[in-house]
């Protein structure tokens, strides 16, 4: 990312559709940092899965039922959580909302 992209507005990232009922859009990266916004309609799933990259997530709007690890909680807005490297780990959208979530190193498949 050169110093004229540190500065990335809404309008800039393109949508892609995941999973029946969420889509995700990049919002800005570099390779050490990604932070991705994600959508959900309201009872979609983001399967459960691992990966190697530490992950933070923010729920931006709405309600999560969020699996890590074989535990679950309900987090509403304002409320985070972080995986580990290669922990399974999903969510349910219990109602519509959004997530923000940062991964470390960045996901290079989703570019």
């Amino acid at each position: 990312m050169s110093q004229s992209n540190a500065f990335v507005s809404a309008d800039d990232g393109q949508w892609t559709p995941t999973e029946p009922g969420v889509s995700r859009r990049i919002m800005a990266y570099l390779p050490e940092l990604m932070m991705v916004e994600v959508a959900f309609e309201e009872g979609a799933i983001g399967s459960l899965h691992s990966h190697p990259h530490i992950q933070a997530s923010y729920v931006a709007e709405g309600r999560f039922e969020v699996t890590i690890d074989g535990v679950t909680q309900e987090l509403t807005q304002g409320g985070t959580f972080i995986v580990k490297p290669d922990l399974i780990h999903g969510v349910k959208a219990l109602a519509k909302g959004r997530l923000i979530d940062t991964f470390t190193p960045h996901r290079a498949e989703f570019l």
